[in-house]
């Protein structure tokens, strides 16, 4: 591969973990900071978010100094290329896996409603995350094992399964358990869930409260599905062009063009980066958590650098004399004022999706 090349793989490459350290930092920290975000299925989410993070810890930062570095060879058999090799595999898996988890919540929650609190219970949610790392340590595990193997691949920089006819059945095995099938059932259950979201917004609803009934507007239901079309979107944008290229070199053996299977690389790794942002930035409850932290955070600074040894000892008399005036004035004006007539019930905002 060309020098102008591997310094724009590089430069991508470092973009991408950027933003999926900060991505994934920043939305683990507003599910530990934000107690209305903490469910019962609270791990599914911290468990994609904390694979995502360490992709953007290791594997990514790998793959950027690789292409940089002179030579960038490595040891096919030696410990480190195995162990990263390992911990690749296991992180992508895991990554795949929980948000495949992540979204048959979504699914439960929206279509058996009612019966939603007894199927999702914390003891299932610690039950689907040990099969989910279990899945993964198992898979990892395998070439380790002798059933594929792990080598430096040279147009991806990065240590990872070997994809060659030798390995076609380990290949195989992992494309069609760890990734094609997980990416397949996300994008059928959400599918669904937009079909009805767009079925309730043809037909019309109305949502009541004790006193009144509103119709819903069909962009209320339109708006709350982007977050599970994006999702989709992303996922074979990002993971369609890899499986491609590992499919055809596996059962063709001949290499793809470097410039490919550097690209597919890239865009495999993104992924990581791209998720946690695709969920805070398109969830309204994500979004006014994460407002409210960085306010929350911003008031900490403020009160931090404002000393109170600073203040003037005349201020606290100033404030106490405001305070009986205001306290004195307020009690003459609701003497004096006429009752309020009773408020109206607020109109509600956001509309929940139904199966029915």
């Amino acid at each position: 591969m060309a020098d102008a090349l591997q310094t724009l793989y590089a430069a991508l490459m470092v973009v991408s973990g950027v933003a999926s350290v900060s991505g994934n930092l920043l939305l683990l920290l507003v599910l530990l900071l934000n107690r209305e975000l903490r469910t019962d299925t609270l791990g599914l989410t911290l468990s994609f978010g904390a694979s995502d993070l360490a992709l953007g810890l290791s594997a990514i930062p790998f793959g950027a100094y690789n292409s940089l570095a002179w030579p960038s060879r490595y040891a096919s058999e030696g410990a480190f290329c195995q162990g990263s090799g390992f911990i690749l595999l296991l992180l992508q898996t895991s990554s795949v896996h929980s948000l495949t988890w992540a979204a048959v919540d979504k699914f439960t929650e929206i279509c058996f409603a009612l019966s939603y609190r007894s199927i999702w219970t914390a003891g299932r949610c610690r039950a689907a995350l040990v099969l989910v790392w279990s899945f993964g340590l198992v898979n990892a595990a395998l070439p380790l094992l002798g059933f594929g193997s792990y080598v430096y691949s040279e147009s991806r920089f990065l240590c990872c399964p070997s994809f060659t006819p030798d390995n076609r059945s380990f290949v195989a095995l992992w494309m069609s358990t760890g990734v094609v099938a997980p990416i397949l059932t996300v994008c059928s259950l959400y599918g669904y869930i937009v079909y009805v979201a767009r079925k309730q917004a043809r037909r019309g609803t109305f949502v009541c409260n004790e006193l009144h009934c509103y119709h819903v507007p069909a962009n209320n239901y339109l708006r709350s599905s982007v977050v599970m079309v994006t999702t989709s979107v992303c996922l074979l944008a990002c993971w369609l062009p890899y499986v491609s290229v590992c499919l055809y070199e596996t059962f063709s053996g001949h290499q793809s063009p470097a410039v490919t299977s550097a690209l597919s690389a890239w865009l495999v790794l993104t992924s990581a980066a791209l998720n946690p942002w695709i969920t805070c930035m398109t969830q309204t409850r994500y979004r006014a958590a994460v407002r409210r932290s960085v306010r929350r955070l911003i008031q900490m600074c403020l009160c931090s650098g404002t000393p109170l040894e600073s203040r003037p000892q005349s201020s606290a008399l100033h404030l106490d004399a405001t305070n009986r005036i205001s306290t004195t004035t307020t009690t003459t004006t609701a003497a004096t004022r006429p009752p309020s007539p009773p408020k109206t019930p607020t109109r509600p905002t956001r509309p929940s999706l139904s199966c029915t």
